[in-house]
């Protein structure tokens, strides 16, 4: 089976401030391999169209984000200054942020919902999936849902606050999966590294250098997994790397950007080759 992931996340651009976050994700199989047969070669040029289009939609929204950011930001400086104030005003924009929080929340858990449906796919070959069952349960920081495929590194173990910078006995822990990923039963997958941040802003200035935002330390963490990888014999070709930034907690973060050690994390999607 080969499955295609595709996550788009944006802030729509509109005058209400609509906040949507959508993940898709492709099947594109030989009839489901459990099926053992095959999709027509029309029904895969459909699908890689559908991919290419979602593709171009994204890097629009990307940019979009960044527009959104910025209105929200005015919207909350407005905010501040009217609370020294009294009167309609601050009703007013109380009433905007409150319903843009609401919004939020409700589509979060739309989101949180279609997202578990979607990357719900097939169940890896028993003896793989038994293989890294049996990591996790020797690895402090690591998790495997075997549903998924996935396996989960705490970054709060894997890395200082704020570095990119993979710790030695992290090192040790991700050269023990490469060691399962090497082996015949896993070389027929590819591997996808996903980084995620918890919502505390990026405070000191020499760490902003270099992760302007969370986005880009969840990136740049993903990519010093990959190295770690790249040394223990994972070839290139297998490994691919995103970034999500603080847009996908898997519990609430605290109030007003005080984060959550949950959310800080490495996801590694072990998926099938060619994607």
């Amino acid at each position: 089976m080969a499955r295609k992931i595709i996550c788009l996340e944006f802030f729509g651009k509109d005058g209400t401030m609509r906040i949507v976050k959508v993940s898709v994700i492709f099947f594109v199989c030989a009839c489901v391999v459990l099926a053992n047969g095959c999709i027509s070669g029309q029904q895969y040029n459909e699908l890689k169209l559908q991919n290419d289009t979602l593709n171009k939609r994204r890097a629009e929204l990307e940019s979009e984000v960044e527009t959104a950011r910025l209105k929200l930001e005015q919207l909350e400086r407005r905010l501040e200054a009217a609370n020294s104030k009294s009167g309609i005003e601050v009703d007013a924009l109380e009433e905007k942020v409150a319903a843009l929080e609401e919004d939020l929340e409700r589509k979060k858990k739309l989101i949180a919902s279609m997202q578990h449906q979607l990357l719900a796919g097939p169940a890896l070959p028993v003896e793989l999936s038994t293989m890294l069952e049996d990591f996790a349960k020797g690895e402090e920081m690591v998790s495997y849902d075997a549903s998924r495929g996935i396996v989960k590194f705490k970054s709060d173990l894997l890395f200082e606050k704020g570095s990119d910078v993979v710790a030695s006995d992290a090192s040790a822990a991700v050269k023990s999966l490469c060691g399962i990923l090497n082996l015949e039963e896993a070389k027929q997958f590819d591997i996808i590294i996903a980084g995620h941040t918890d919502d505390i802003p990026i405070a000191k200035p020499a760490t902003r250098e270099k992760h302007p935002t969370n986005w880009h330390l969840s990136v740049h963490r993903a990519i010093s997994v990959l190295a770690v990888m790249a040394r223990n014999n994972v070839t290139f070709e297998r490994i691919s790397v995103r970034g999500f930034g603080e847009f996908r907690p898997i519990v609430p973060n605290k109030p007003n950007k005080k984060g959550n050690p949950q959310n800080r994390r490495v996801e590694i999607y072990i998926v099938a080759k060619g994607i």
